[in-house]
C-alpha cells in the first residue's frame, strides 16, 4: 500500500505555537494533524448518518402519516431528566 501526504497548511506564527503548546510528550505536530483530520472525517462521517437517518424517518413519516408530536418527545425526556435528577440527589444506601 502506498501512503499519500496531506498537504501543507500555512498558519501564523502565534496559532502554531499555540497547536506546539498542546502537543501531548513525545507527540509530533504531524502526528496532532494526522488525528484532527480523522477525528473531523469521522465527525462528518456520523453527522452524514444522521442526517441520513432523519430524513428516512421524515419520509416514512409523511407516507404513513404516523407523527411524534414533538410536544411529547420533550416531555418524555424531560421526565426522564427528571427521574436521572432525582436517583442522583438521594444518598446512596449504606450497608454497613
Amino acid at each position: 500500500m502506498t501512503t499519500a501526504s496531506l498537504p501543507s497548511v500555512p498558519v501564523e506564527p502565534e496559532f502554531l505555537a499555540e497547536i506546539e503548546s498542546v502537543l501531548a510528550e513525545g507527540e509530533s505536530l504531524a502526528e496532532f494533524v494526522e488525528a484532527a483530520v480523522r477525528a473531523s472525517v469521522e465527525r462528518r462521517r456520523v453527522q452524514a448518518e444522521f442526517i441520513a437517518r432523519g430524513l428516512r424517518s421524515r419520509d416514512e413519516a409523511k407516507r404513513t402519516g404516523d407523527y411524534v408530536d414533538a410536544a411529547d418527545v420533550v416531555a418524555g425526556l424531560q421526565g426522564k431528566l427528571d427521574d436521572a435528577r432525582a436517583r442522583l440527589s438521594k444518598p446512596p444506601n449504606s450497608s454497613e
